[in-house]
């Protein structure tokens, strides 16, 4: 795996701990350390973006970042998940893994 889909894997999940945050928030001291995670995830989305296309990357950090608040929502949150839902995701999903190949097999045949 190369250091690229590390940071979209870290932006992905720091994507998530920031919106749980915001579920959660209960002191103005919490909005401290909301943002440190904010700062901390798109700093992670640049260094992704510095060595995969960031079409790509935009496109799994957005995925990853729906799937994952669908996800928290129905979860932790208790919220209702339906077969519209479940069919949106595999949707998203099918996107994610369609773009990865393209990209792979334009690296491949430029090179």
């Amino acid at each position: 795996m190369s250091k690229g889909w590390i940071f979209v894997i870290l932006t992905s999940l720091f994507e998530l701990f920031w919106i749980f945050g915001l579920n959660v928030v209960s002191h103005w001291s919490h909005w401290i350390i909301i943002a440190t995670l904010v700062i901390a995830d798109l700093q992670f989305l640049a260094k992704a973006c510095e060595t995969l296309p960031t079409g790509t990357v935009y496109a799994v950090f957005a995925a990853f970042g729906t799937i994952g608040t669908t996800l928290m929502d129905v979860f932790i949150f208790n919220e209702e998940l339906n077969i519209f839902k479940i069919l949106f995701i595999f949707i998203l999903v099918i996107g994610v893994i369609g773009l990865n190949i393209s990209d792979t097999k334009e690296q491949t045949t430029a090179r």
